[in-house]
């Protein structure tokens, strides 16, 4: 009887190796299949980039525009591009539009560029502004640049109001509609949960908090913020006027003033375009497309003119491979770009303890001379902000200058970690100050009790057993108030230290107000207006250097996920180009409002500060 189970389990003993053998034969085929395609194609010259002699360029911008990307894994970018499936949102480095650009002025093969914003998403004003003296500068090789597009958002409209020649759909529409900030409020809603709000702060201005203590902004929040937003505003008019040669009062203020243009262009936002000034020309996809091929010929294949897109273009001309001279002295730039995180942080996020590696390992490098700390951040931890000033502190100590750059925004924590640089530099329209503190949570022991949930027991101190399903003790409120003030009075003694002024003169430009860049300058926030460009010349004149290099001092990857990257990214190079959608990423819809209100939510969940206070301006995205 024992004999006839141990033959059984012999035999599915030995089918189970079978089959598992074979799974293992399976998979490696597969893999070694995969490996053999991808070096076919990286060793098969057919999928080159090739620049016709006489073309256009086509700047076919595609999602966000971005200081710094938010890190993605290479296999999973190149197997989506591979089967056409398009980025969740995707990004653009500002560093590579005006690298395309800048090569393209100089490329004789490029007659003519094009500039088609259909598809960009989000820009500041400060990367638009930017792009725009790349455009500047194009022209000055005396090459036509067009813009046309079925439809200009206010963003693509900046880029498009750059072209010597603006077309536009007769069917299309262009409006601006200047710049508000809108949030969404929770106070109600939390009572009626009976969800328990504990919020700390110090500051007038910082209205971080405000929706979930209140049903509407504060009247402090909306002088604050219609002083910075009007600046903007002024900024975008006064360069689209100049663009387009128009007056600055034909901007439409108000509804009743666009709809008596509007009714006067019969109802056509197309033809109000065109008798605003906005655009030159209503012309039609055929239209266009038969006088372009006038301007610079027809392509070899298909019907359409000849033209090589954006993405083609800087892959032709940008290196997938990071090379760096170890001969000569460096001006390092250390990338500070999203929320301000404890710990240890992927690119897109700022971590306290990776961005201050970064530096640390600029400090230590005897090539770097000077460091420019490039901020675009709307703050967060308090603690990792002070993380990484220090940082800026040891450079400089061991003799080299840090030059702290703003792009869009350096508010809040942005701004207490540029506050230590030697100098500070920002865009007229960076969105700067921020300077306060806040703490927040929420109990739920109210909430609870409605369903029949409690919690009780027993401690050895009043502080013990501290949970959101518990009321909070008055006394432990207060000492995190006091935490609050003291984390606010530091604020100020960095700022008045590192900026020649005493503590109440800071504190009277403080107290969580917003302020643009040029408004900063005037307040002695910021020492000087400028870009990255100019931020490294003052970098690189502070060290004394005549000659130098710039490097960009990223994470280190592992061997491991080294050779994964250069091996996709080079082979992403050889992939046919997906042609995206002629659909705009723009259009407002409820379900892109819910997005955006989750973002919201896990923007603040995300926070991780050790003390949970924090240095945070969630009102400086404009809308």
């Amino acid at each position: 009887m024992s004999e006839k189970p141990s033959v059984i389990k012999k035999v599915f003993n030995k089918l189970w190796v079978i089959i598992n053998t074979s799974r293992k034969i399976f998979l490696n085929l597969i893999f070694f299949i995969f490996v053999f395609f991808l070096f076919s194609a990286l060793l098969d010259d057919s999928g080159e980039v090739k620049i016709p002699a006489k073309t256009a360029l086509v700047l076919n911008l595609y999602g966000d525009i971005v200081e710094q990307k938010k890190s993605v894994d290479p296999a999973d970018a190149i197997m989506k591009e591979a089967f056409g499936q398009k980025e969740e949102n995707p990004e653009m480095l500002i560093t590579d539009i005006k690298l395309v650009i800048t090569a393209a002025k100089t490329d004789d093969r490029i007659q003519s560029l094009v500039i088609y914003p259909q598809n960009l998403r989000r820009a500041g004003l400060h990367h638009l502004q930017e792009i725009g003296d790349a455009i500047i500068d194009f022209k000055t090789s005396g090459k036509e640049v067009v813009a046309f597009g079925d439809y200009f958002s206010q963003d693509q409209y900046y880029l498009a109001s750059l072209a010597d020649k603006v077309w536009m759909n007769p069917e299309g529409g262009v409006v601006l509609e200047g710049y508000g900030r809108y949030k969404t409020y929770f106070k109600s809603a939390l009572d009626k949960l009976n969800i328990t709000q504990h919020v700390f702060k110090v500051g007038t201005y910082k209205s971080a908090v405000e929706p979930y203590i209140r049903d509407n902004m504060s009247d402090a929040a909306k002088e604050a913020n219609k002083e910075w937003l009007g600046q903007l505003w002024t900024s975008y008019k006064t360069d689209i006027a100049n663009n387009r040669n128009i007056d600055m009062a034909s901007f439409d203020e108000t509804a009743a003033g666009l709809l008596e243009k509007l009714q006067q262009a019969d109802g056509s936002f197309g033809l109000y375009a065109l008798q605003s000034g906005l655009v030159d020309e209503l012309r039609t996809r055929e239209q266009i497309r038969v006088d372009m091929i006038d301007k610079v010929g027809k392509a070899k294949s298909g019907d359409s003119f000849s033209k090589i897109f954006y993405k083609d273009y800087l892959k032709a001309n940008k290196s997938p491979f990071n090379t760096v001279n170890p001969m000569t002295d460096k001006v390092a730039i250390v990338v500070a770009k999203g929320t301000i995180l404890n710990g240890d942080q992927k690119p897109g996020n700022i971590g306290g303890d990776s961005t201050a590696a970064l530096l640390r390992k600029a400090r230590l490098d005897d090539k770097v001379k000077a460091v420019v700390l490039r901020v675009d951040s709307p703050g967060g931890s308090a603690y990792a902000s002070e993380i990484i000033r220090q940082e800026v502190e040891l450079i400089k100590a061991a003799g080299k200058p840090v030059i702290a750059s703003m792009a869009n925004y350096a508010a809040s924590g942005g701004y207490w970690i540029s506050a230590s640089a030697n100098e500070i530099w920002a865009s007229p329209n960076t969105i700067t100050g921020s300077i306060g503190i806040f703490g927040m949570f929420m109990t739920f022991e109210k909430t609870l009790d409605k369903v029949g949930v409690h919690t009780d027991g027993i401690g050895t101190t009043e502080l013990a057993g501290l949970s959101v399903t518990r009321a909070l003790n008055e006394d432990v409120g207060h000492i995190i108030q006091a935490s609050i003030n003291r984390g606010y009075r530091s604020f100020l003694t960095l700022v008045a230290d590192n900026r020649g002024m005493t503590v109440e003169e800071v504190d009277n430009i403080a107290q969580g107000r917003v302020w643009s860049g040029a408004k900063a300058q005037e307040l002695g926030l910021v020492d000087k207006l400028g870009n990255l460009d100019d931020a490294v010349a003052a970098a690189a004149d502070r060290a004394g250097l005549k000659v130098y290099d710039t490097w960009l001092v990223e994470k280190e990857l592992s061997a491991k996920d080294l050779f994964l990257r250069n091996l996709f990214e080079t082979a992403k190079v050889y992939l046919p180009e997906v042609e995206s959608s002629t659909t705009s990423l723009t259009n407002p819809s409820l379900k892109q409002q819910i997005v955006d209100l989750v973002n919201e939510f896990e923007q603040v969940n995300q926070l991780n500060d050790p003390k949970g206070v924090y240095s945070f301006c969630l009102t400086c995205e404009v809308n």
